[in-house]
């Protein structure tokens, strides 16, 4: 958890939203964002100036010998970031916020329930967003890799991870983690690259309150990467006689 999210906003009214600018590739809207995907995130340069990036989801450290293990780091538990080797030094000074509209968790059972073909319920997905349509910031760590069998020309990859903590009372019923939700009040603190006061930074990666985040229950077309369309989100509430081709990955929970 968080394994899917939705980032269908503009680069620039990203930027406009955390007071950043934007120079760079633009991605196309994306209403099922999936592991290895590139999105946006927010980074704050040494002078104080907010930047809108592109970066790989999943975290590739600059040790890693390759891309694969980005699948496998996508998100990075808040309870231990401070001592797991992949991550400890990311959090003293490469924090990142990864903006998105909502998030997809599925929910073991509940009264939208669909069924399989074999008459069975299958898990839920549900979409999960603010209770005021405002877009998330959640907390992540981001790391620099570079091929070094490619040579000293290689390209470098910016690649992040979401950082994740104990659900809140609305997310429990769903899923027992969930992202951590930055207010507007701790962005300038998580960003600032000089500031190295971690026990302060650690007490900024709580559950958000519970009347933040609202959510519904969704098609099971979410469940295929494949599809990206802002008809994802809309609510269901009919079951279904027959599922939608999964690739797997739904529900995706890596936490480190």
């Amino acid at each position: 958890m968080c394994g899917r999210f939705v980032s269908s906003h503009s680069p620039d009214k990203i930027a406009q939203f955390f007071g950043a600018s934007f120079e760079g590739e633009t991605l196309p809207e994306n209403f099922n964002v999936a592991p290895t995907n590139d999105v946006y995130g927010v980074v704050q340069a040494a002078d104080g100036a907010r930047e809108v990036q592109v970066f790989h989801w999943g975290l590739v450290p600059s040790w890693a010998k390759d891309l694969k293990i980005g699948s496998k780091m996508i998100n990075a538990r808040a309870e231990t970031i401070g001592e797991k080797p992949a991550f400890k030094g990311l959090f003293k000074k490469h924090r990142l916020i990864i903006p998105m509209e909502g998030f997809y968790e599925w929910q073991q059972a509940g009264e939208h329930a669909q069924l399989s073909k074999a008459g069975k319920p299958m898990k839920t997905p549900m979409f999960i967003h603010r209770a005021d349509d405002q877009p998330l910031a959640v907390a992540g760590l981001w790391a620099t890799w570079r091929d070094k069998a490619a040579g000293p020309e290689a390209a470098w990859l910016h690649s992040c991870t979401i950082i994740t903590t104990a659900a809140n009372d609305t997310m429990a019923p769903v899923h027992d983690r969930m992202p951590v939700l930055l207010p507007a009040s701790s962005w300038a603190q998580w960003l600032d690259p000089t500031n190295t006061d971690l026990a302060g930074l650690q007490q900024l990666l709580v559950p958000a309150p519970d009347d933040v985040l609202t959510m519904h229950a969704v098609s099971t077309a979410v469940n295929n990467v494949r599809n990206k369309g802002p008809e994802l989100t809309a609510p269901t509430t009919a079951p279904t006689g027959a599922p939608t081709a999964t690739d797997g990955s739904a529900g995706l929970t890596l936490g480190l």
